[in-house]
């Protein structure tokens, strides 16, 4: 299967500088974390779009993930976005809004605490992400915290630090 994984930055791709002492999105972790699974069947091409929190992200940015989406489309059966849980709703209905007659899924995913904390959630998200893709019809999909979540109508619980559909 192949498979496109578009990185963003976000929580989950934190890295902790000790030099300055804070965490920040300077690099991709994704070559770390892919290396903890085993994925035989998969062909896994990593696109890089961009490195920023999502709090910091743009309309810009959004249509520079929406752009890097649509190029990748006709190259793979699917695509994986890892992307910061705070507007990954906003971008997945980007997504939604300008995407149609798909033919693939489209998973969003991220991560509450980054892939470098020993109590990551970030390892079960990508897990997660990367057996729901086998699993799900096209359309464009919230996977973390062993929920699955079609958009629209997804939105981030920061009370109880979860997604959930509304």
């Amino acid at each position: 299967m192949k498979l496109m994984i578009l990185t963003t930055g976000g929580t989950i791709e934190k890295t902790y500088d000790e030099q300055q002492g804070h965490l920040s999105n300077e690099i991709s972790v994704l070559d770390r974390i892919l290396n903890r699974l085993r994925l035989p069947d998969f062909e896994i091409t990593h696109v890089p779009v961009m490195n920023k929190d999502s709090l910091e992200m743009s309309e810009e940015d959004r249509q520079k993930i929406l752009d890097a989406v649509k190029t990748c489309i006709p190259q793979t059966d699917a695509i994986l976005l890892l992307h910061g849980t705070d507007t990954l709703d906003q971008t997945g209905n980007c997504l939604y809004q300008f995407l149609e007659n798909l033919e693939i899924p489209i998973v969003l995913t991220g991560a509450m605490r980054p892939f470098e904390f020993r109590d990551t959630d970030a390892i079960q998200n990508v897990t997660e992400s990367l057996l729901a893709i086998r699993m799900l019809k096209a359309g464009i999909y919230a996977v973390m915290h062993n929920r699955v979540l079609p958009f629209p109508n997804v939105r981030k619980n920061y009370k109880n630090l979860h997604f959930e559909a509304f």
